[in-house]
């Protein structure tokens, strides 16, 4: 069951990420139909992202609701048929409304995987799993890219859209049909007259402790700089290599692809090589903080390193290197939610991931006006860089043991 719930989990995460990084490769050409500028066009990504990191929390009640499997399907048809209606803004409101809403719908999807990856894998093959998703996070954004500025010519944008509405849909009715529920559907009822158990009434959620603990605290704050970071990939990318290397829409999709191929093998070989290390020596600090400390830290240095690359190959290598790091370090921050979220990781990893969005949100935001002011697309690096040093840091003064709360047996 293990095998088949992940490859349905990574076929879903791939999904997602062809869908919520169509917008990308053809930004331009939708700026020029709907008479948007480049800062119009940060406030559309800005506005898919608050979707997504608004409903974490209710997306996380919903999951506890009904369960990892009715969730997933739930979110995945509505994301889906979103993509599609997306194709029918036109103009800035209506597109900024539509791809919002798809985010929201979107939310979901990774609160469901992780509550399934908890529910169904041992501690010592979280980061494995959790790597897989990230490897496919990945995957299915270098798919966009790559595919996106094939097609887009010999289709419209709109078009396009359409067309990946139709793989979120055949996954849902699959996932329904073939995958088990990691969770129980029911728990067993009480006898009538037996007092109530702790493990039937769970206390409600401490939501004030998810803001104030110091270790939640660093956890959202290196996750709203790394996740902020890694959004460059899903948003401007290729737009920075035609604008500063002078290469084609169609090749710059083609270029895209290649640090999120990196961060493909990242994720993987993180998950890998984090677990491997937790059961050789047991030490969550040196398996999960120490490679996420270190790998956010390379990001940074290659970064400034690409600020300074006169070619797009060069460029795209550097940033290659960042993106494997990026990914491989995002690993420990879903296994150290795993951990710290004990019987309630639902509301633990859904506040991490909101202060994520944030974060990612804030970024293409903030670059589109970056660029709307001075006209300088290189300045986007430095941003990038800056926040996986800060990513860092927190990571740096965070101790990833111990459960956030402690429930009874």
């Amino acid at each position: 069951m293990k095998t088949q719930l992940l490859g349905f989990l990574c076929a879903a995460t791939v999904v997602a990420y062809l869908q919520r990084s169509a917008l990308s490769v053809p930004s331009k050409a939708i700026e020029g139909e709907l008479g948007l500028t480049a800062q119009d066009m940060g406030l559309v990504w800005l506005a898919w992202y608050a979707g997504y990191a608004a409903f974490q929390l209710p997306a996380g009640i919903v999951t506890d609701r009904l369960g990892s499997k009715s969730a997933l399907i739930l979110f995945a048809v509505l994301w889906s048929t979103l993509t599609a209606i997306v194709g029918a803004a036109t103009g800035f409101i209506e597109l900024c409304v539509l791809w919002g809403a798809m985010g929201v719908a979107q939310a979901g999807i990774f609160v469901c995987a992780t509550k399934a990856i908890g529910a169904t894998f041992p501690r010592t093959e979280q980061a494995f799993a959790s790597g897989a998703l990230a490897c496919c996070m990945a995957g299915g954004a270098a798919l966009s890219q790559f595919v996106t500025g094939r097609l887009f010519g010999p289709l419209s944008w709109q078009g396009i859209l359409v067309v990946y509405a139709v793989p979120g849909l055949v996954w849902a009715s699959a996932f329904a049909y073939f995958v088990p529920s990691p969770e129980p559907r029911h728990r067993p009822e009480p006898e009538p007259d037996a007092a109530p158990s702790p493990a039937l009434t769970p206390a409600p959620v401490p939501w004030s402790r998810l803001l104030t603990d110091r270790n939640m605290v660093l956890l959202c704050a290196q996750q709203f700089q790394r996740a902020g970071a890694v959004a460059l990939f899903f948003t401007w990318f290729p737009r920075y290599l035609q604008e500063t290397k002078g290469v084609s829409v169609a090749s710059s999709g083609g270029l895209a692809a290649w640090p999120l191929l990196a961060g493909m093998l990242g994720g993987v070989l993180g998950g890998t090589i984090s677990d491997w290390l937790l059961v050789r020596t047991n030490n969550a600090r040196l398996s999960r903080q120490g490679l996420a400390a270190s790998a956010t830290a390379v990001c940074a240095l290659v970064s400034l390193a690409a600020f300074y690359a006169e070619t797009a190959g060069a460029a795209v290598a550097l940033i290659s290197v960042a993106a494997f790091c990026g990914y491989a370090s995002g690993v420990s921050a879903y296994a150290t939610a795993l951990s710290m979220g004990g019987k309630r990781v639902a509301p633990v990893f859904a506040t991490m991931n909101m202060a994520g969005n944030i974060g990612a949100g804030m970024f293409p935001f903030a670059v589109g006006h970056l660029v709307g002011g001075t006209g300088n697309w290189n300045l986007t690096l430095l941003l990038f860089g800056g926040m996986f040093a800060g990513s860092a840091v927190c990571w740096s003064l965070l101790n990833p043991k111990g459960t956030l709360f402690e429930e009874p047996e």
